[in-house]
């Protein structure tokens, strides 16, 4: 049972120069939604990060809410929250794998992102994996995302002079 197993969580990263970070977060199941929240902004607290949240209708809306704003703002990184339950159709798959592949390609794109839209069988699941006191699966996306916005720092590239020093006399 995957409740039972335990994993190893990386130590939180440390910045010299604060973290921007916007929380995009669908409120579909409410209660669900709330505990997700909370675990992300308890875990990016510890991080000193600045947090902004934005809702969105549906996990459809999260990557392209989050391509949206990688585009226009200035965040260091997103943390995408939601939840899919699996219903009677096949409109949980369809909403779970474009939401994820969504994301992924942003990721790919050079986004520091984190994924934190669960995709269960039931709420019961669901209220498991958004418990901020249980598995915090919202404070893991923040996590992976500070650990993102970490490694986008460590090979942040210098501006180089080509063949000259900038404002060097002779």
């Amino acid at each position: 049972m995957a409740g039972s197993e335990s994993h190893y969580e990386m130590p939180l990263p440390e910045f010299e120069k604060p973290v921007k970070v916007l929380i995009v977060l669908s409120p579909y199941y409410r209660d669900i939604a709330d505990g997700l929240e909370k675990g992300a902004r308890d875990v990016l607290a510890q991080a000193g990060a600045e947090v902004d949240l934005v809702h969105v209708p549906g996990a459809l809306e999260i990557p392209p809410a989050i391509r949206i704003a990688h585009s226009q703002s200035d965040y260091d990184a997103y943390v995408a929250l939601g939840c899919v339950i699996r219903g009677e159709t096949t409109h949980y798959e369809t909403v779970c794998n474009d939401s994820s592949s969504g994301l992924m390609q942003l990721g790919l794109m050079g986004a520091s992102l984190g994924n934190g839209i669960l995709t269960v069988e039931n709420k019961e699941q669901a209220l498991v994996r958004a418990d901020p006191n249980g598995q915090n699966k919202g404070g893991g996306a923040a996590a992976a995302a500070l650990h993102l916005v970490a490694l986008s720092r460590k090979y942040a590239r210098q501006t180089k002079g080509i063949g000259f020093k900038p404002g060097a006399t002779d």
